[in-house]
């Protein structure tokens, strides 16, 4: 009888330890989506400073900063996995996982649309201020159909 308590102990044990993992994976993910996400705003609001004029233009800069949105892209989209629908301070949408390819052409879309604005950079202000206006369609568009809208 005592080794029915201790193997049921030791199963009931290993199982916790699995959901709290599975927890712990599925907020990093979050976490580092919202990351990313903290990041891409920031490069928003820098390249809409300097296309206002606000801020002094600086094509290298801006450059730099939408290429580093475009490339972290194709790691941001792996941090959708199952399990991560819910929990922390995440505003995806169930939409995601019930559209997982829009999902990730959409993605794609932004990602290319940021490479296009970085190299548009190097062709002065106005060249990179059009480009910018596809960055913020593909970024008004994903949010939309795929994020939850805070109240």
């Amino acid at each position: 009888m005592k080794k029915s308590y201790v193997l049921g102990g030791a199963s009931a044990a290993m199982a916790l330890a699995l959901a709290v993992s599975g927890m712990s994976l599925a907020q990093d993910a979050i976490a580092k989506r919202r990351e990313f996400m903290k990041s891409v705003g920031a490069a928003a609001k820098q390249s809409n400073e300097m296309i206002k004029g606000e801020r002094a233009f600086d094509a290298k800069a801006a450059a730099e900063a939408l290429t580093k949105v475009s490339t972290g892209f194709a790691e941001y989209l792996t941090l959708y996995p199952k399990g991560t629908e819910t929990g922390g301070e995440t505003t995806a949408s169930p939409k995601i996982w019930e559209d997982r390819k829009g999902f990730e052409e959409k993605g794609q879309a932004f990602a290319k649309a940021a490479a296009s604005a970085a190299e548009a950079a190097g062709k002065g202000k106005d060249a990179f201020a059009e480009a910018f206006k596809t960055v913020g369609g593909a970024c008004k568009g994903c949010h939309e159909t795929f994020r939850v809208q805070k109240k």
